[in-house]
């Protein structure tokens, strides 16, 4: 089924950021996760957007009981097209449904409690290794600063896959 919707769920605006640029691109209405379940029928196709926490999509699960998924776009730190594995596992999704990652950012100022204090941990943790690997540099870099990597360019594969489908 062609999606109708696009569904997410965001912490520090960068999903939300993404979803409205997809259904910008796609010509869909774009609800928070709390709206659609208001706004859709239940069993809605649509394509969902999560932020990413430790390789799990947040709000998956529950978007997936109520609607149609059709695809996952998983939002975070991570260059985008990464760790596909890792998030497909730790959040189940069926290796039916598409799943893409796209690297949105952070804003420390919008971080929350356990969210804040792991950054935090992890920031501390990668500084204090003696012997880094490139990827453990740039994660650093990434976590030092308050960056925003949310481009239309990002969700090239996102909008390939629903061309080749749907159009």
């Amino acid at each position: 089924m062609k999606p109708t919707a696009i569904v997410y769920t965001s912490n520090t605006g960068h999903t939300r950021q993404y979803a409205l640029l997809l259904g910008e691109r796609l010509g869909l209405p774009v609800y928070a996760l709390n709206e659609a379940n208001a706004q859709l029928s239940g069993g809605s196709p649509v394509i969902y957007l999560g932020w990413l926490h430790a390789s799990h999509v947040k709000g998956y699960s529950g978007a997936a009981k109520r609607f149609a998924v059709c695809a996952v776009c998983g939002v975070g730190l991570c260059d985008t097209g990464t760790l596909i594995y890792e998030v497909r596992q730790a959040s189940s999704i069926p290796e039916d449904i598409p799943l893409f990652t796209l690297q949105g950012g952070i804003d420390r100022s919008r971080l929350k409690g356990m969210d804040k204090l792991m950054i935090s941990m992890l920031t501390k943790g990668l500084d204090a290794q003696k012997q880094r690997s490139a990827q453990d540099d740039r994660m650093l870099e990434l976590l030092r600063r308050d960056e925003n990597y949310v481009c239309p360019e990002n969700l090239a594969e996102v909008l390939q896959w629903y061309k080749e489908r749907y159009t």
